[in-house]
């Protein structure tokens, strides 16, 4: 290696620890950073520069528009709804980290399985007049995918504005689906587009939010991507999932939210009233709509579900795909169980692709069974459910995975919501799940076979990364 390329690096590298000392990230972080930047110098500069790079400066809307959205939501509906011990804690929290306005006089239908939810969906959107805002995750060039695509051009044919936005990186592989809506006027937005896989610093950030506003008056959120799987199931089984509808005031803080993504990946802000319209009551149902992302000064959704669980006294229930739990969280449900309060988890035992984080998973189990968490294997088909429902009282339903990626590098958006009759159905469809699946024994897990322990705390390394 010339000498001119090797001081080059060696500047490079004293250059990055220092930027990684001064950003007073956790010591553990700092010094792992620091350990490979200097004993692996071109690859740490690599790894780095992928997974590295701290984006709280970054802002995906200048504050003083998001506070204009804001303000304007909060006037139309004021007084903002009172939230009643023991989740006016929770409520503060969330308005304070995010803004989130507590909103009452909502509707809310929870979906449990895929069919039913696309069946309301394309009916809304077939019914729209003005726009549809339409943000997943994933929307794949497959039969439920050309429904979708179907419907939009025959809306827009008819006059109605129709954007689409999604996450570039987990949809490299369906430019032609994307290029073919364009084409037919629909309004197409990647989101952090990334030019040449995964040689972007933005690469290791998705956003993984599933948001559909209709005309702003009826919404859609939760954790189905737009997919036949979601449909059809995997493994012979069903592809278990939570999603929600909603009509009332807070579809106007899912339209926010949508509008701030919007206005990051295409540069033009939708603040017309047009997309605001004054809506009448839903329902009787109290609930923020929350957002997270690696550019907020706070982890809003982690620090919302930790106060959630910390709040808890009788009973916490999660579902989720994966559990590779924050620090936070991990400590959050153990020190519940510790307290008498009866938390189970249920995840599948395998994942719907890939191998890690299904092992990472795994390693996990023992660190919560120790405490008292009951640990529940899905075997109906695939559990791909985020929801969470506390002492049939606060339950929370979004994209947020049970995992570091949801709480520290992915978009998320969540619905809190402050129904004792939401958080009971949410209740007994858990209890419906737990019939398809197996309970950890903490005594036979701890005594399987050592190589398969060690694979799955191998996998654990992995885990911020996966």
């Amino acid at each position: 290696m010339p000498v001119w390329l090797e001081i080059l690096i060696a500047l490079a590298v004293a250059s990055t620890v220092t930027l990684v000392i001064t950003q007073d990230r956790h010591p553990v972080k700092t010094l792992a950073w620091m350990m490979v930047l200097i004993f692996l110098p071109v690859v740490g500069l690599i790894l780095y520069f992928l997974f590295g790079v701290d984006n709280k400066h970054r802002r995906l809307i200048p504050d003083h528009e998001l506070r204009r959205l804001k303000s304007r939501t909060e006037s139309m509906y004021a007084p903002a709804g009172k939230v009643d011990s023991p989740d006016a804690d929770l409520a503060n929290q969330l308005r304070t980290t995010n803004m989130a306005i507590p909103l009452p006089g909502n509707g809310v239908r929870i979906y449990t399985g895929f069919d039913d939810m696309f069946a309301d969906l394309m009916a809304d959107m077939d019914a729209a007049t003005d726009h549809i805002h339409f943000e997943f995750f994933k929307i794949e060039d497959d039969p439920v995918g050309r429904q979708v695509e179907q419907l939009f051009i025959r809306k827009v044919r008819e006059g109605v504005e129709v954007r689409v936005q999604y996450d570039d990186a987990a949809n490299l592989g369906r430019r032609r689906f994307f290029d073919r809506l364009r084409s037919e006027g629909i309004q197409v937005q990647p989101f952090l587009k990334v030019p040449i896989p995964f040689i972007s610093s933005d690469t290791n950030y998705r956003n993984h939010r599933k948001l559909v506003i209709v005309d702003g008056k009826v919404g859609y959120l939760g954790g189905m991507n737009i997919a036949e799987r979601y449909s059809t199931g995997i493994r012979g089984g069903v592809w278990r999932d939570t999603h929600m509808r909603v009509e009332g005031p807070a579809v106007a803080e899912m339209q926010t939210a949508f509008v701030v993504d919007w206005q990051f990946s295409s540069h033009i802000l939708l603040d017309s009233d047009r997309y605001f319209p004054r809506i009448g009551r839903g329902g009787d149902v109290t609930m923020q709509v929350a957002t997270s992302g690696p550019m907020d000064e706070w982890r809003v959704i982690m620090q919302g579900i930790v106060q959630m669980i910390a709040s808890s006294r009788k009973y916490v229930y999660v579902q989720s795909p994966y559990l590779v739990p924050s620090e936070p969280v991990l400590f959050a449900l153990r020190n519940a169980a510790l307290s008498g309060v009866d938390v189970r988890v249920m995840i599948p035992y395998r994942g719907d692709r890939g191998i890690l984080v299904p092992l990472a998973s795994r390693s996990y189990v023992n660190d919560v069974t120790a405490a008292g968490v009951k640990v529940f294997f899905y075997t109906g088909g695939y559990m791909h459910s985020k929801a969470i429902v506390c002492d049939d009282r606060v339950c929370t339903v979004g994209s947020t995975n049970m995992d570091v990626r949801s709480y520290e590098q992915d978009f998320e958006v969540n619905a809190f919501i402050y129904d004792r009759e939401t958080a009971v159905q949410l209740r007994e469809a858990f209890l419906k799940d737990q019939l398809s699946c197996w309970m950890v024994d903490p005594v036979k897990w701890n005594h399987r076979p050592w190589l398969k322990r060690y694979t799955e705390s191998l996998a654990r390394l992995l885990s911020p990364l996966l």
